[in-house]
């Protein structure tokens, strides 16, 4: 019984990965013929206009960033005010058994906030002398 099962997953990896493949390959021809459809001699050409209107989106974006912002400097992310309901919070999501990068990721602090705030704590284990 357990033996047909095993033949039986085994003919399903198969077909996944013959899947696999074919999709591949056709996702391989519809990048190939991206420029011709919008009008571009060659990948080089499309790959170039693709980084030109990526970059403009991205100036303007960081423009209206930096008229907001008080430095005027709009490639700096804000820093974060940690409080003491951010230490407890830190405090509980660690005694939970949180990782640091997670607790950083739900707090919306850097994960070297995290580190700092669980040494500061007494957190983190010690490392042993040599």
């Amino acid at each position: 019984m357990i033996a047909d099962q095993i033949q039986d997953l085994n003919a399903a990896r198969a077909k996944v990965a013959e899947l696999e493949k074919i999709i591949a390959a056709q996702l391989n021809q519809e990048l190939i013929s991206l420029p011709g459809k919008y009008g571009y001699s060659d990948m080089n050409e499309f790959i170039a206009a693709l980084k030109a209107v990526a970059g403009t989106r991205r100036k303007s974006r960081v423009g209206s960033a930096a008229s907001k912002s008080d430095s005027g400097n709009g490639d700096r992310r804000k820093r974060a005010t940690i409080t003491d309901a951010v230490r407890a919070n830190v405090k509980r999501l660690v005694e939970e058994g949180k990782t640091g990068a997670e607790v950083a990721q739900e707090l919306g602090i850097s994960l070297p906030s995290v580190q700092n705030i669980k040494k500061s704590l007494g957190l983190v284990r010690q490392s042993k002398a040599s």
